[in-house]
């Protein structure tokens, strides 16, 4: 976001009428709608009186009031009106000018603002040129022109800091202050760009130029998460949000670079759902070079969050954006979204092999976009061998794997360089060390393959993801590290496809591990050992899902084995899914007996596709499953041989064991604390109920204060409540309480959380397939923040039904069982089976009423001591949520489902 000012310069002698028009223009950042209404009231007295130069400056006033409220296309209009106005001095038309020259730059013609400034500048004063290098700073900068940008700036800010003081003096050096510190921001340089800019906040402050404090206080978010501070950035975004309301081509290119700035971060849902709100606003505004930018990276995280199609479409919009305002630079970004996501949707062709060898190497072209051009060759030497062309994947991969040191090999030894050698060897090496690791090793992977070399492929991928922590912080620009995040977990991917192919159980757990490392890091903890997950276990079984390709497998762990099974083809065990999910809506929302007669025949379907091959070694053990992909959303409950069994799900066999390892029993009676969400016929006799089942348990208003207070302090938290889970940007879930959302967000400034959760809402463990690094929707939001287990709906509920399995559920829990085997009895008994236990369900929580004889903790394992290292997970602010598009909202009876099963 650029700052915009403009200057009141004028002759020595100033009538009133061109007073009152000066006053206008420095109204216009103040208030600009009174300053409209003061432009219009001189512009027809200086049309009554006939003087030129007051209907210039009136005119400017009414520009620069439509700029400040987002109406760039009246702004131009009263600019070329100004300019075009008979009569009038050049020092004024120049003025107006300076104040066209930044309109047409957002307009989306940054060339021709250029040439805007350049018959402005001879008709200045040196400190008037000064505030229009200013401007000129921000035209430069869109065209890629940094340097020149930042020298522009320089040339303006020296200028400025000796002028004589004026406001207008003190507005411009904030203003160019701000510039400056947007340009380094471009180029990466975080340190001088906060200098910058914590520089013209300060200016703006002491000077009460709000309408440039506003601006520079917007820019805070961005800078937070580049310099990894997230949960500063949340906070600077509230707070910029707040400030500019009423602003809104002003709130739209904060939440634009905002969302560049979550991009980077490994956030794509959560800046998709910025870039929505953003690309509207943006368009109403008219605000063309901002539009552009946010609908280039609109379609970069379209394409990061799997809607090729969708991704496609916007790509092509932007790439005819950027080519109109003559950005050329920028245009092999958007082309290769396009060839992305062609790829995913039409597959491999020689025609779009071609397209995406030549877009590989338009990028490279570019210095800032070396990574990228490393990354888009990879995708062009795996489209190559999906067409058996093995000499054009060989020559591409050979482009990615060659080491800086062999540049030496281009030079005979004794021979003098030319300029020209000098030049080009300088290149290469600097092409070569912006290949990215992670690239890197995944070519050579591929060419280790190629020879059947099986050995130095697991080498080359192993090597590739043990640096890929450092690889990830090395790249600034946000698709460049939306690309490595992408890289990690293919490559990562490619080594469970070897390991699928070697066969070897134990390979492709580990390797199913790894891969779930860096798909979802806010659940990483580092790498299960079989040997430590059968310890775990006691007599229970673990069964790993993997998806390779169109083909689920299974590796089984249990005390006496581990197995490798594969089940069978993808696509069916969806289509089961999706039947089973529908006739649970169904039978829930009351559809009478022909929907509740539809569950077990599609329970059973889905059982046979997936449990049928593991019955031998399953046996009637207690569970815990790690799905994949669409397995994600089975109400595991509903199963037939799965009811009366304590079945507990996790992100991957690491985090269970973590979550383990935080699990503990009281000392003494546990912390139980609940509360009761609006909108509910029966929340309140539930929580009367649950906390009945645990003497000293407390009731805690269903308001966000206290319900994350409770978390602080609570052993086990029961929430009553609607829920919402968001399948493209899943941290944006949460539960409805009585002062609105309370958001994942608002869990990352917790010291701690409560060890065992009960969202006792209707989808709140997940509803749709979730995209990549929250795999357990809004349940593992809790889980990545500390919490050990969490008990969470995955089907609407009814309230009644609430009421009846979580009373029979806290009564078990009471006694001393572990959650898993509460939950199993609890729904056997009610018939309520939309409930789900995720992490450490095998872990009690209480130590059991005295006198109690605990049954039916079939897990065997032993609580252990808490682990105080919890992952952090990072989410964004609460205004958007309304937004982003929720699945379901709340428990049956109370609030709108829609009837749609997704596949």
């Amino acid at each position: 976001m650029i700052a915009t000012s403009d200057d009141r310069s004028a002759p020595d002698t100033i009538g009133p009428l061109v007073m009152a028009a000066e006053t206008a223009v420095l109204r216009s950042v103040v208030d600009p709608q009174q300053a409209l209404h003061a432009g219009r009231t001189v512009l027809a007295a200086a049309r009554a009186a006939d003087c030129a130069e007051a209907a210039v400056v009136a005119h400017r006033a009414m520009a620069l009031a439509a700029r400040e409220l987002g109406d760039l296309e009246a702004a131009e209009d009263h600019l070329r009106l100004a300019i075009g106005t008979p009569g009038a001095t050049r020092q004024r038309l120049a003025q107006a000018r300076l104040s066209l020259v930044t309109v047409r730059t957002e307009r989306g013609h940054p060339l021709q603002a250029l040439r805007v400034a350049a018959l402005a500048w001879a008709y200045l004063s040196p400190l008037d040129r000064a505030k229009l290098d200013t401007q000129r700073a921000v035209a430069l900068a869109h065209l890629g022109r940094y340097q020149e940008a930042i020298a522009s700036c320089d040339r303006a800010l020296q200028a400025l800091v000796a002028a004589p003081g004026t406001i207008d003096d003190r507005r411009f050096l904030a203003g160019g202050l701000l510039n400056r510190g947007l340009v380094h921001a471009y180029r990466s340089d975080w340190d001088a760009a906060t200098r910058d800019i914590t520089a013209c906040l300060e200016i703006s402050r002491h000077a009460r130029l709000d309408h440039l404090a506003r601006l520079a206080a917007a820019n805070l978010p961005f800078l937070a998460v580049r310099q990894g501070d997230i949960t500063g950035a949340f906070a600077h975004y509230r707070a910029a949000e707040n400030t500019l309301f009423g602003f809104p081509e002003r709130l739209a290119t904060m939440r634009a670079d905002f969302a560049g700035a979550l991009l980077a971060a490994h956030l794509p849902g959560e800046a998709r759902a910025l870039l929505s709100l953003a690309v509207p606003d943006l368009e109403s505004s008219a605000a063309l070079v901002a539009l552009a930018e946010a609908r280039l990276k609109l379609a970069q995280v379209e394409l990061l969050t799997g809607d090729a199609r969708r991704a496609l479409a916007v790509a092509e919009q932007a790439a005819v954006e950027l080519a109109e305002q003559d950005r050329l630079s920028w245009l092999p970004l958007a082309t290769e979204v396009v060839l992305r996501a062609r790829l995913t949707l039409e597959g491999s062709s020689p025609d779009l092999l071609d397209q995406l060898i030549a877009c590989a190497d338009d990028l490279e072209n570019g210095p800032a976009f070396l990574a990228g051009a490393a990354a888009l060759r990879l995708v062009a030497a795996e489209a190559a061998l999906a067409l058996d062309d093995h000499p054009t994947a060989s020559a591409q991969l050979a482009r990615l794997t060659v080491h800086a040191q062999r540049v030496e090999r281009w030079v005979p030894a004794g021979t003098r360089l030319t300029s020209l050698a000098s030049e080009l060897q300088a290149k290469h090496l600097e092409q070569v060390s912006q290949i990215p690791v992670l690239v890197r090793q995944h070519a050579l992977a591929l060419e280790a393959a190629l020879r059947e070399d099986v050995t130095q492929a697991f080498l080359a991928v192993h090597d590739g993801l043990a640096d890929m922590g450092g690889s990830m912080d090395s790249f600034e620009d946000p698709s460049l590290r939306a690309h490595a995040a992408r890289a990690g977990e293919r490559l990562a991917a490619f080594g469970l496809t070897m390991a699928v192919r070697d066969g070897c159980a134990r390979e492709v757990f580990d390797w199913a591990e790894r891969w779930r490392a860096v798909a979802a890091p806010a659940h990483a903890c580092g790498l299960a050992d079989p040997d430590a997950v059968r310890a775990g276990l006691g007599g229970a079984a673990l069964v790993e899902f993997v998806v390779e390709g169109s083909s689920l497998l299974a590796v089984l762990i249990t005390g006496e084995r581990l197995t490798l099974r594969r089940l069978g083809d993808v696509r069916p065990i969806r289509e089961a899914l999706v039947r089973l999910r529908y006739a649970l809506r169904r039978a829930a929302l009351g559809d009478g007996g022909a929907a509740a007669a539809r569950v077990e025949p599609a329970a059973a379907e889905l059982e046979r596709l997936l449990l049928r091959p593991l019955h031998p070694e399953l046996a009637d053990r207690p569970l815990v499953l790690v799905p994949a992909g669409p397995l994600h959303t089975v109400p595991w409950g509903a199963l037939p041989s799965l009811r009366d069994r304590p079945v507990s799900v996790a992100a991957s066999a690491a985090a269970w064991l973590a979550a383990g390892r935080r699990a503990t029993v009281p000392a003494e009676r546990p912390v139980m604390i609940a509360a009761a969400g609006p909108g509910l016929a029966h929340a309140r006799a539930e929580v009367a109920q649950v906390l009945a089942c645990h003497p000293g348990g407390r009731e805690v208003p269903a308001r966000s204060g206290a319900v994350l207070a409770a978390l602080t302090s609570a052993d086990v938290l029961h929430l009553a409540a609607h829920g919402v889970f968001h399948a493209r940007s899943p941290l944006l879930s949460g539960i409805t309480l009585s002062d609105g959302q309370l958001m994942a967000y608002d869990l990352l400034g917790l010291s701690r959380t409560a060890g065992l959760v009960v969202l006792s809402a209707c989808d709140s463990g997940m509803a749709h397939t979730p995209t990549d690094g929250a795999p357990l929707g809004l349940a593992g939001t809790f889980l990545a923040r500390g919490t050990s287990c969490v008990i969470a709906g995955m089907v609407p509920v009814r309230d009644e039904e609430a009421l009846a399995v979580m009373s029979a559920f806290h009564e078990l829990l009471a006694d001393g069982r572990a959650p898993a085997s509460a939950l199993a009895s609890a729904s056997a008994k009610t018939g309520v089976l939309g409930f789900v236990c995720f992490g450490a369900g095998n872990r009690r929580f209480t130590r059991g009423r005295a006198g109690a004889q605990r049954t039916g903790d079939r897990a065997g394992a032993q609580p252990v001591t808490t682990d105080a290292d919890a992952q952090p997970m990072t989410i964004v602010a609460q205004s958007m949520a309304a937004e982003a598009q929720p699945v379901a909202i709340g428990r049956v009876g109370s609030a709108t489902h829609s009837d749609h099963e997704p596949t």
